[in-house]
């Protein structure tokens, strides 16, 4: 068996401006902030002397190649994503950015922002523009009826409202 995993595949570049300042500051505070303090604490373990022992040593240097792996990722994505600032000319309608209220067939309603896969999770109710659920929702209008197949089966869905929040620059 090898170690070997295939590349995942390459989510949307596209992102809210709310969601790229969020990643900024993200990326400000690993590399100005908390990853100097990781050295420091990491250079103190290492002169307490036998490295191969100590547990203090060895969870610094996890933590800083954490901390890299992740502002590697944060520098090579920043400059490629797409900052989408703008309301759609169709505000009736499903687009990335949206807010969303869906209701499904048993009558309970979610409320869902379609943003980009680097923003999903952020906030409660935040979906990946890649999402099946996203997918199918958009182009949609309210009132609009569809069915989406779920790993539990189908369900039918309605789009109850759609909204978009006033664009803010990053």
């Amino acid at each position: 068996m090898s170690r070997y995993r295939p590349p995942s595949e390459k989510g949307s570049l596209y992102v809210t401006a709310g969601g790229y300042a969020r990643l900024r500051d993200e990326y400000d505070q690993l590399w100005r902030v908390r990853r100097p303090e990781v050295v420091r604490a990491l250079a103190a373990a290492a002169a307490e002397g036998d490295r191969s022992e100590n547990a203090e040593y060895q969870y610094r240097k996890k933590e800083l190649r954490e901390i890299d792996r992740r502002v590697h990722y944060l520098q090579v994505r920043l400059p490629e994503l797409q900052v989408v600032d703008r309301v759609p000319d169709r505000g009736d309608r499903v687009f990335f950015g949206a807010w969303v209220e869906v209701a499904d067939d048993s009558g309970e309603t979610r409320r869902y922002r379609i943003v980009g896969p680097d923003e999903a999770g952020f906030d409660g109710g935040y979906i990946s523009v890649d999402s099946p659920l996203a997918r199918a929702l958009l182009g949609k209008g309210e009132g609009e009826v569809f069915r989406l197949r779920l790993p539990s089966g189908e369900t039918e869905i309605e789009v109850v409202s759609v909204g978009y929040d006033a664009p803010t620059r990053a």
